[in-house]
């Protein structure tokens, strides 16, 4: 038996008013998923504890079946091992946003999804300024950076940028979890003297006088050291590949010892190359046990509140990935289990990530449906999985439940 996962970053929703109290899954049209699913049994899965942060790394963990109290360490060294950054054991990574400030308020926390070539730029202006030995930015796509500081102290909290556009920075800047911490200051020292370095940078004197948004400051955020756990064939016994744009993804698959696929003119967005990641996995299942098919456009499109993209993206998962899928699949000489499901919610009206329970489908050609026939929200609360926790999903894909 093969395996794929197709992972839709943040699908879920809340009913909206103007799709006619439907969530976007619910209003998107998506034959290809409707037939998954009736094929299918659903469910529900919790992915993100009550006390653990609802990011992406926390959820898809939770996916993959890691008990996250155990592994989870951050988004960093995460984004790190994707990078192939090698961190010592005192060495503190996080993750390093380039965000728009406007009137001293968080105005997005991508800088208006800037290319990769300009944010290149800032951050070598990061790093002339700022690093040393104990010290470094390290860049990624996009607005999605690194910082490693040697000796740094966990001992502090950040606050996402994408949980809180709108908000004045100064109210969310790192704070100490005790009576003080030195890392907290020096974070803030650094996003405070980045805004003055950024601000003045030509690549921002540009952007404005273009209408759009500046990467006028670093947003340091989700700190950890490197973890320790089992790969994935450690734990199950396959073999496998992760296919994703996202360093984040990556890196956890390095983790995980799953194999990273990167495709060419995969962004992350809803231009992103579906064609080429949808061939890649359709080629890597013929070659390994498993595929973690990782789609982050949906994602994207809930955190800038765009109900329209929202739509859009499913119904491109739906024609793009889904329905190529299916066709690969039926062609292989081998059965396949499919699974489809969001890492969590990123509703349009909250702009961020929740931590309710995500709908999931399987489609095992050892087990019959159980009679849904569309996928949404609301369909997988009848479900015959019901609604499952912590290695729950994982093992009823694999049919060790």
């Amino acid at each position: 038996m093969k395996y794929i996962i197709i992972l839709a970053d943040g699908m879920a929703d809340y009913p909206i008013d103007r799709l006619e109290a439907k969530t976007p899954l619910m209003a998107a049209r998506t034959p290809a998923i409707d037939q998954l699913c009736a094929q299918s049994r659903c469910g529900r899965l919790i992915t993100v504890p009550d006390d653990m942060p609802p990011g992406s790394e926390v959820a898809n963990l939770s996916v993959l079946g890691y008990d996250v109290h155990q592994v989870y360490q951050g988004r960093g060294v995460l984004e790190a091992a994707s990078m192939k950054v090698d961190l010592a054991a005192d060495d503190l990574a996080m993750r390093c946003n380039i965000i728009c400030i406007e009137n001293e308020k968080i105005k997005n926390h991508s800088a208006g999804h800037i290319g990769s070539e300009e944010s290149l730029q800032l951050v070598k202006a990061l790093n002339e300024e700022f690093a040393g030995p104990s010290l470094r930015f390290y860049p990624g796509f996009s607005y999605r950076h690194l910082l490693v500081i040697k000796g740094g102290r966990n001992d502090f909290e950040c606050t996402p940028p994408h949980d809180v556009p709108g908000t004045p920075f100064i109210k969310v800047l790192p704070r100490a979890k005790a009576k003080k911490s030195s890392t907290a200051k020096l974070l803030t020292d650094l996003i405070l003297a980045s805004q003055t370095i950024l601000g003045s940078h030509p690549v921002n004197r540009r952007r404005r006088a273009n209408g759009k948004d500046m990467g006028n400051s670093i947003w340091p955020w989700s700190p950890g050291h490197r973890p320790q756990m089992k790969t994935f064939q450690e734990l199950y016994g396959l073999r496998g590949a992760v296919i994703s744009a996202v360093d984040l993804i990556f890196g956890l698959g390095v983790y995980a010892g799953l194999t990273p696929v990167r495709v060419p003119g995969a962004t992350g967005l809803f231009d992103t190359n579906y064609k080429g990641k949808v061939k890649a996995a359709c080629r890597v299942l013929k070659e390994m046990d498993f595929v973690f098919l990782h789609i982050e456009a949906i994602d994207e499109a809930g955190h800038e509140g765009n109900v329209e993209l929202k739509v859009r993206t499913i119904e491109d998962l739906d024609q793009q990935v889904v329905k190529p899928v299916l066709e690969c699949v039926a062609a292989m000489n081998e059965p396949v289990t499919i699974a489809l499901l969001p890492d969590h919610a990123t509703p349009c009206a909250l702009r961020t990530h929740t931590r309710d329970a995500v709908p999931f489908l399987i489609c095992s050609p050892a087990k019959k449906p159980d009679g849904i026939s569309e996928f949404n929200e609301e369909t997988c609360r009848l479900g015959s999985y019901g609604l499952l926790q912590g290695d729950g999903f994982i093992r009823a894909l694999l049919g060790r439940t």
